[in-house]
């Protein structure tokens, strides 16, 4: 925390050194009592008047842990009855996290850059496009396979209160697990604890971090022509996943978006698969391996997740999840952003 205070006082201290009109009188750190106090008090001299600023430093900048640090800055300023400034200040803060500050009238500024800090005519306010890599590694860990099956099953009930072992149980990932997610969640707010458990606080903003994590998932995409098109491909289709229960296939991206939430028709035929259940596609559908000119895609996820994640659309028509789909097709072309977008209107949308 030491090395956090002083790189915080470092930063402000060069983010006002910058600005001509400011002069830093002091930059102390306050003596430690039983009662909250912020961990350094700077005084500022501009147009020959004394201002205090009031600062904080936060080693998460997660909502969590903004939204106490701000009701803490401002208890202190108003209990105190003192003319003062707040600042919180962090290695990196979210957008949603600057906005929860200047929605309180609390100025911030992070160690990546952000800043927003207002005071007697000073207005300074500056923001960084790019996230850190040490928050794009801690977004993409929070959708890695096991805890994507987590958060997978949740999101099929966003409003279902949920102790950490039933859950464990519901998404076959260990406890252990299950509390790393859950811990994350809270921590971003996207989740709140209740008597009963803790369920999704705001399941729009999860799909909407995802969606930037995600990437295709990894295995092995093979491609073939079948000379089936239309209804007899999806009948073909329908009736080897009802007849073969040792075998797993799933129809998926744009396949799975036609009997989920139908857009526009695609000339390829997407599938989730299995080992045994490429070998029912191969001769259901009378593939052919083809280097190009495909019509049907099948792959192999290295992710199980993927593949228990499902939904029955129709008798025997067994499609990856609309959660599932909407991602796939995310990540397939402007034409699939379109038919991920309509998905989204017709399944995905929970109230915030």
């Amino acid at each position: 925390m030491k090395e956090l205070e002083k790189n915080s006082k470092d930063a402000l201290h060069g983010l006002i050194a910058k600005i001509p009109i400011l002069e830093v009188k002091s930059l102390k750190s306050t003596e430690h009592s039983e009662a909250w106090e912020p961990d350094f008090v700077v005084e500022i001299i501009t147009s020959g008047k004394s201002y205090t600023l009031v600062c904080e430093a936060k080693a998460s900048g997660q909502p969590r842990f903004v939204n106490s640090a701000i009701l803490q800055l401002r208890d202190y300023i108003n209990t105190r009855e003192i003319d003062a400034t707040p600042i919180l200040i962090a290695p990196y803060l979210s957008p949603a996290a600057r906005q929860a500050c200047r929605e309180k009238d609390v100025g911030y500024l992070d160690l990546e850059g952000n800043a927003w800090i207002s005071f007697a005519g000073v207005f300074i306010d500056h923001q960084v496009a790019e996230k850190p890599p040490s928050e794009h590694r801690e977004l993409k860990s929070l959708f890695k396979p096991k805890s994507a099956q987590i958060i997978r099953r949740m999101l099929r009930e966003p409003a279902h209160e949920w102790r950490v072992i039933e859950l464990s149980q519901a998404s076959g990932v260990s406890l252990g697990q299950v509390s790393n997610v859950r811990t994350a969640l809270l921590n971003r707010e996207w989740a709140e604890a209740t008597n009963n458990g803790f369920l999704l606080r705001d399941p729009q903003t999860v799909l909407d971090a995802w969606i930037e994590a995600y990437e295709p998932p990894p295995g092995v995409r093979k491609t073939f022509y079948t000379p089936l098109h239309g209804s007899a491909l999806e009948s073909a289709a329908r009736n080897a996943i009802s007849q073969h229960n040792d075998a797993t296939v799933l129809f998926s991206s744009f396949s799975a978006a036609q009997w989920l939430a139908p857009y526009a028709r695609v000339s390829t035929h997407h599938f989730y698969a299995d080992e045994k259940g490429v070998d029912v596609l191969i001769k259901a559908l009378k593939l052919a391996p083809a280097s190009k000119g495909e019509n049907v895609v099948i792959t192999l996820p290295k992710d199980e997740g993927i593949l228990l994640d499902t939904v029955e659309a129709a008798p025997g028509v067994i499609c990856t999840s609309p959660v599932q789909t909407y991602l796939d097709l995310s990540v397939s072309g402007e034409r699939g952003k379109e038919a991920a977008e309509h998905l989204r209107q017709e399944q995905l949308t929970w109230p915030r």
